[in-house]
């Protein structure tokens, strides 16, 4: 079943006294592009939710969000009061010296480098477990949204096929048209001219050689066996690199099939399989 790369997975739990939300947004990329944005006291776990989303999500342009919104009374953040006091002094020394006078230094030492100091507790083993299982369930809310993602994205690619092959078996209803026109076309251009000592057998022989170069019969049944092959790998698992893979091929016998259809109305439908093809190719790239 195909999955598109697009996604969206948020989870939100509650650990003690925190409330923890984890959100993951996925895009199209062509290999795993992550960015990951954690709360601070959750910082050490970041290499765990690293290895989670690359097993989980494959690939994609993938953003990771984990917030704690609420953390009841727990007080994370305190004043450093050493480290005040020394720069209040050194303040104090400072005003002093070039004869100035400060009277509210707290506004300035609130604001110094380091004056304040993490006291968050240590991450329990249980936290830690709950935290990667609250993870793993926004990555399954994630793949929901590909997977219902994907059945568009299958629906399309179907109606496309369809298309492409539709014009493919419209193809035989001018091939012989075609054929009696290039004949007849050369068989004029030697009655306007003068030709003494014509051999027709030799004639002949040039004339079918001719005529094979213009024969589509190979293009036609590569093709075919391209858009089948196109319709099996959509029911594998993560096969959007490989109908990227046999959509180019299916584009190389369409080209080929138009520079030897030499006929108006045939280089029509090579023109709608070229359009119905650039629709697939443009929706691979959202394809897992």
């Amino acid at each position: 079943m195909l999955m598109s790369m697009t996604g969206f997975g948020k989870v939100t739990g509650t650990f003690q006294s925190k409330k923890v939300t984890v959100e993951i947004r996925s895009l199209n990329s062509k290999s795993l592009d992550l960015n990951v944005r954690i709360a601070g006291s959750y910082r050490e776990l970041e290499p765990e939710i690293r290895r989670i989303i690359g097993e989980e999500l494959d690939r994609g342009k993938i953003d990771v969000s984990v917030n704690i919104d609420s953390t009841g009374d727990t007080r994370n953040y305190v004043i450093n009061k050493d480290l005040a006091k020394s720069y209040a002094e050194d303040l104090r020394q400072t005003t002093e010296m070039i004869g100035t006078h400060t009277e509210d230094l707290m506004s300035i030492i609130i604001r110094m480098p380091d004056i304040y100091i993490n006291e968050r507790e240590e991450l329990s083993e249980d936290e830690k477990k709950w935290l990667v299982s609250l993870v793993k369930e926004a990555c399954v809310e994630l793949n929901s949204f590909r997977r219902k993602e994907g059945i568009a994205l299958e629906n399309e690619f179907n109606e496309r096929i369809d298309e492409i092959r539709t014009l493919l078996n419209d193809v035989p209803k001018y091939e012989n048209e075609r054929i009696e026109t290039v004949r007849e076309r050369i068989k004029k251009g030697l009655d306007e001219i003068e030709v003494n000592g014509l051999d027709n057998n030799r004639l002949e022989q040039e004339l079918i050689f001719y005529i094979e170069k213009l024969d589509v019969s190979e293009e036609k049944m590569r093709l075919s066996h391209h858009l089948d092959y196109f319709n099996q790998t959509m029911k594998m698992e993560k096969s959007g690199k490989k109908l990227g893979f046999i959509s180019q091929e299916i584009g190389r016998e369409i080209n080929t099939l138009g520079s030897k259809s030499n006929h108006a109305e045939m280089q029509k439908l090579v023109v709608g399989m070229k359009d119905s093809l650039e629709k697939i190719k443009e929706q691979v790239l959202n394809t897992l």
